[in-house]
């Protein structure tokens, strides 16, 4: 058996993308993780399968690398573009993931994913942690990327404190213009990924606590993307907006 596949990137931060509305492509752990192997598949830091939903535009399954599963921001973005693509929407959309119905916008070539309203993130001792969907670890810094973000944001990731779940820890440098550079190690990809979409929407949320304000662009290692955002009396937050590209790379078929 053939499937086709495409790959899509948001930011470097790339996945495989299965239309799979006639279930040819089962829920795997197995093959997940084989296809997204950067030396034995095809290699991605998720896979996402685009299904039918009764009420909603389409549902969006995400895989991790490992096979785990979470919301994803970046993949979020690249599932809404896949979706226009394949002509299932239009310029704006509603879906189903798994922290529930999601909407998104498509326009000038981003992606505008609306994103859940959040508390305050919680500030303990030198870090905030905020789970938006997946949990992360904020942690600012003055040099980004004097970091060795591979050992330390894997010792933070299996800390005592994040156990059994873990989280993605998040290094935060603030810049010049109401900007900030983040570094994610992304849990279930256990690795630093080149972004992370709810990765630097929660870092954009905690860094307020730093004197920034909506709008607030970020700078990853993929690429440049944008948070907006309402901040409530009470410093929670409500219209957040999730901005940036989704790219297509390229397309092929796996053979079964």
């Amino acid at each position: 058996m053939s499937i086709s596949f495409y790959k899509y990137q948001g930011t470097g931060n790339d996945f495989i993308m299965i239309d799979n509305r006639d279930d040819v492509f089962e829920h795997n752990t197995q093959q997940v993780t084989h296809l997204c192997d950067r030396r034995f598949g095809i290699g991605a830091d998720g896979l996402i399968l685009i299904e039918n939903h009764d009420t909603l535009d389409f549902e969006m399954i995400y895989f991790n690398a490992d096979g785990s599963q979470s919301l994803c921001g970046n993949g979020s973005r690249c599932a809404v573009s896949f979706a226009n693509h394949l002509g299932i929407i239009g310029d704006q959309c509603k879906f189903q993931t798994i922290d529930g119905e999601y909407q998104a916008n498509l326009k000038d070539d981003l992606v505008y994913l609306h994103m859940r309203n959040q508390h305050r993130p919680k500030k303990i001792e030198d870090h905030y942690f905020l789970n938006n969907g997946s949990p992360h670890h904020i942690q600012f810094v003055d040099l980004a990327d004097n970091q060795d973000v591979y050992s330390l944001g894997a010792s933070i990731r299996y800390a005592d404190s994040y156990k059994p779940a873990g989280t993605n820890v998040n290094f935060v440098e603030i810049k010049e213009g109401n900007q900030i550079y983040v570094r994610t190690y992304e849990r279930g990809v256990e690795d630093e990924t080149l972004s992370c979409g709810t990765g630097i929407t929660a870092s954009a949320l905690a860094a307020v606590d730093q004197g920034l304000s909506s709008p607030i662009t970020i700078q990853t290692k993929g690429g440049q993307l944008e948070v907006r955002f309402d901040q409530k009396e009470d410093k929670s937050f409500e219209n957040i907006w999730l901005i940036g590209p989704a790219v297509q790379v390229f397309s092929g078929r796996i053979d079964r």
